[in-house]
């Protein structure tokens, strides 16, 4: 049996597990149940009423959070030409080409938290899928990383885009900010991850989508929010 620490125990029992908060009630709570000694992030955790086996009830995609995440992401862009130039522009951090992969293979280069390729560099990025996919960071059409529209998708990255989808489970879990955060902004951000995982679904699926929602801080108590108190 796992044994936690006295920080934890104390905030533990703050939290009701037997009880269903209301949202707003929800963000006020996760902002005083942090047992660590940083800024904590408060991340969402969504049980989906789905078939995680079945490909057409899985979900994948990205948002752009209202508030951001709190969190800085390095950005490699995968291009050339012109849309290597937009990307320089936009912020990102890291801009090359075969040269960038090259560095990834040789080096076991990973300075980085997310790729962004054009199409036409997809087949060269395909090449070290077999290193990129266990890490999560292969580019795809879904999340918006692969695309032509390489400036708009970096700006979205730096100012709080995320990428979700569903594990084996039928869960998603994603960050809606930092403890740090005012109460309003982590239930707006909270709201917006919520109304557009519940318009994401599937048309094969039927009845309740969203089963259940609790949010936490890293290493914190889950809290269990009444999915009745959003307007979906």
């Amino acid at each position: 049996m796992k044994k936690h620490s006295k920080k934890y125990v104390e905030v533990a029992n703050t939290v009701d597990s037997n009880k269903l908060y209301t949202k707003e009630e929800a963000t006020k709570l996760v902002k005083n149940t942090s047992v660590t000694k940083f800024d904590s992030t408060v991340e969402v955790a969504i049980k989906l009423n789905i078939d995680a086996k079945k490909t057409d009830q899985q979900l994948r995609g990205s948002l752009v959070m209202p508030n951001g995440t709190g969190k800085s992401k390095k950005v490699l862009v995968i291009a050339k030409g012109a849309f290597a130039e937009e990307a320089k522009k936009a912020g990102a951090d890291y801009v090359g080409d075969k040269d960038m992969l090259d560095k990834i293979k040789a080096e076991n280069w990973f300075d980085f938290d997310v790729i962004v390729a054009t199409p036409d560099m997809m087949p060269e990025v395909g090449k070290i899928g077999n290193v990129l996919g266990p890490k999560g960071l292969m580019p795809n059409p879904k999340t918006g990383t692969v695309t032509t529209k390489v400036a708009d998708v970096v700006k979205d990255l730096k100012s709080g885009m995320v990428t979700y989808r569903t594990d084996s489970y039928g869960n998603i879990h994603t960050i809606i900010g930092k403890v740090s955060f005012d109460e309003s902004k982590l239930l707006e951000n909270l709201e917006y991850v919520i109304k557009t995982i519940n318009k994401a679904k599937p048309q094969a699926v039927k009845g309740v989508f969203i089963d259940k929602i609790t949010i936490s801080t890293t290493m914190g108590p889950g809290i269990k929010v009444d999915k009745n108190s959003f307007d979906i």
